[in-house]
């Protein structure tokens, strides 16, 4: 076996598949003394390079190369590193919240849950429980879908700008028994957190809204409005009662994402028409417009062709292309808005009874629209980077879906002049509308568990 398969050979998943079984997993506070990395055994291999950990600290040991090709060692000792580093980083994704008073600690593989429009993927988890200083109460733990539509600090003078969509609670101490088997998540963060440890699934319905902000303007403080999702565990006597007032630092929480990437999707795009007659002339001037696909990623150049027949003596001045993004916010009652997410102007002279065609790219992007208030991204934790929300994709319909629900559509507005002296003051305009879905890709190599 040559070195480069021996290192292929070695996997890291969600866990460490040792090459030699009879060798020990070292511990990982320490480091190797010579290349600084997580300290690592190998099973012995040609040309391989190897880090011995010790009770001492460590040391590093190059094996004698028998091929006589030091380059060979070189790559070798290069790739061992990267797969040591991305183990290490794969055992440290690991989501902790600890409560004031250390009694109970929040535990999540990961922050982020896909939803694949006719299900969502399970949240899963650990809670810790300290019984010692419990005094007889219980801990639970919920799932809360929330839309918050007002700023945060108003909380504090009794109004709350902040209205649950979907809740669920469990209780986790003492444990009420009949609980579902555990999932291998569950079983990882089991063995890092140990005996106290008490797992927790949530199984959100299908049809929640995904989680989305609004971005706030540029002197706006506090937490964005929108739609998020929070895993709380608590301590109380009783799951839910009004009446009972729970101390912050009886509490831990940890926010998380509901998410949707683009499905698979090779459908040509959609088109539209429109023919529009004017004020003293007896043919109209026909649009069409039209993209080459019907699902395309944020960032993508979006791809409208068109066409124009001008009938009329009339003179198309101008062509405007724009990507509109609309936000149906359903709580109370449904109210929609629309704000534009992209601007392009092109100066095409179309005479009168004459045609046209030609195709336009345009690039829709966050990074362009940074101070428009109120427009909608997509969910973020903490203050990462993030883009324009996506497209709500939903087979039980805008209907049965509370919060906000985010589509997208491309216009085609064609500026008519009548020409002579009152050209300008007699122009109109001649407007297209075709639907849109922008969305993320779904990374390379993302499987559900």
């Amino acid at each position: 076996m040559t070195d480069s398969a021996y290192l292929d050979s070695i996997e890291s998943v969600s866990g460490w598949m040792w090459a030699n079984p009879g060798v020990s997993a070292p511990t990982l506070d320490n480091k190797c003394a010579g290349c600084r990395e997580r300290p690592v055994s190998l099973a012995r291999s040609p040309a391989a390079v190897r880090c011995v950990v010790t009770a001492e600290g460590g040391r590093r040991e190059a094996e004698d190369n028998p091929i006589g090709a030091q380059g060979q060692t070189e790559e070798v000792t290069r790739r061992s590193r990267f797969i040591f580093s991305k183990f290490a980083t794969d055992m440290s994704k690991v989501f902790k919240k600890t409560s004031g008073n250390g009694s109970i600690a929040l535990y999540l593989g990961k922050r982020d849950f896909v939803d694949h429009v006719d299900s969502v993927e399970v949240v899963d988890g650990v809670l810790k429980v300290d019984p010692t200083d419990l005094n007889g109460k219980k801990v639970f733990v919920y799932l809360a879908c929330a839309f918050r539509y007002g700023s945060e600090d108003l909380d504090v003078i009794g109004l709350s700008f902040r209205r649950d969509i979907w809740i669920q609670r469990i209780q986790i101490y003492p444990p009420p028994g009949g609980n579902p088997p555990n999932t291998p998540m569950q079983e990882s963060l089991l063995k890092k957190v140990g005996e106290q440890g008490y797992p927790f699934t949530f199984q959100l319905p299908a049809n929640l809204p995904c989680s989305v902000s609004l971005q706030p303007g540029p002197g706006d403080s506090g937490k964005a409005c929108g739609v998020d999702f929070e895993v709380k565990g608590y301590i109380a006597n009783e799951a839910l009662n009004p009446d009972e007032v729970i101390e912050k630092k009886n509490t831990c929480r940890l926010m998380i994402r509901k998410i949707q990437f683009a499905p698979p999707n090779t459908n040509a795009g959609p088109k539209a028409e429109i023919s529009k007659q004017f004020m003293m002339t007896d043919k109209p001037v026909h649009l069409e417009a039209s993209i080459e696909k019907e699902l395309y990623y944020h960032g993508d150049p979006i791809t409208v062709k068109v066409k124009v027949n001008n009938e009329t003596t009339k003179v198309v001045k101008k062509i405007r292309i724009s990507v509109e993004q609309a936000t149906a916010v359903v709580l109370y009652s449904s109210d929609t808005y629309t704000k534009p997410v992209c601007v392009e102007e092109f100066g095409e002279t179309i005479n009168g009874n004459s045609t046209f065609e030609k195709e336009y790219k345009v690039t829709p992007l966050l990074a362009n629209n940074k101070e428009k208030r109120g427009l909608a991204v997509d969910g973020r934790l903490k203050d990462e980077d993030t883009h324009l929300a996506s497209t709500t994709l939903s087979q039980a319909g805008d209907k049965e879906m509370q919060g906000i629900i985010i589509s997208y559509k491309v216009k085609v507005n064609l500026m008519v002049s009548s020409g002579g002296l009152l050209g300008g003051l007699t122009a109109s305009d001649v407007t297209v509308e075709v639907p849109l879905i922008l969305m993320s890709p779904k990374p390379a190599g993302d499987k559900v568990e």
